[in-house]
């Protein structure tokens, strides 16, 4: 539908029932005035965490409830002491409490951020493609980080208690089936969930 709002999502992931719950009713009020209103669901870091190795996040820093800005964190894994990060290979590490908020790219849009994309996009193709044209990424949380350091958005974050599963390694993948067999099971999903 022309001008409606957008939620958008990584493919390969699952964000669980109370996420798009909570997207859906914040979208269906959502309406732009002197700014965007944006929102994302944020998940414990604790509940987004794999036992096969490190995974990239964006560590939510926000103010009372609304987004101030993404700090991504490409290397946090979960470790005896609890969740950590490292820049440096390894070499020092920096905790991270168990309920800090991340993001997973659950987004929510009105239909002016289309506009933002496609302005930074063609920055994007022209000048981070040809440099590493197999690996180059458009990453949202930069294109929302600008558009709230420009005063332009207020994205609010909305705090979901799902655990967050995704295959970012081969051996998710059982963890990942076992978790959806377990939640059809218990009638939080119908079984099958294809016909």
């Amino acid at each position: 539908v022309a001008g409606a709002p957008i939620a958008v999502i990584n493919a390969d992931d699952f964000y669980g029932a109370d996420a798009f719950r909570k997207m859906y009713d914040y979208l269906s009020a959502a309406q732009d005035d002197d700014k965007y209103r944006y929102c994302m669901v944020g998940y414990r870091v604790e509940n987004t965490l794999t036992e096969n190795g490190h995974v990239a996040r964006g560590v939510c820093v926000e103010k009372d409830g609304v987004l101030d800005t993404i700090v991504e964190r490409t290397h946090i894994e979960k470790r005896e002491d609890g969740p950590a990060y490292t820049e440096d290979d390894g070499a020092t590490w920096h905790a991270l409490d168990e309920d800090t908020t991340v993001s997973m790219n659950l987004w929510g849009f009105t239909q002016d951020f289309v506009d933002a994309l496609k302005k930074d996009f063609v920055s994007f193709l022209e000048n981070d493609v040809p440099k590493n044209p197999l690996k180059a990424e458009y990453f949202l949380p930069f294109v929302v980080n600008d558009q709230i350091r420009d005063g332009k958005a207020d994205v609010t974050v909305l705090k979901s208690a799902d655990k967050w599963f995704g295959v970012t390694y081969k051996a998710d993948k059982p963890v990942v089936m076992a978790a959806l067999a377990e939640m059809m099971q218990n009638g939080t999903y119908p079984d099958p969930l294809w016909k």
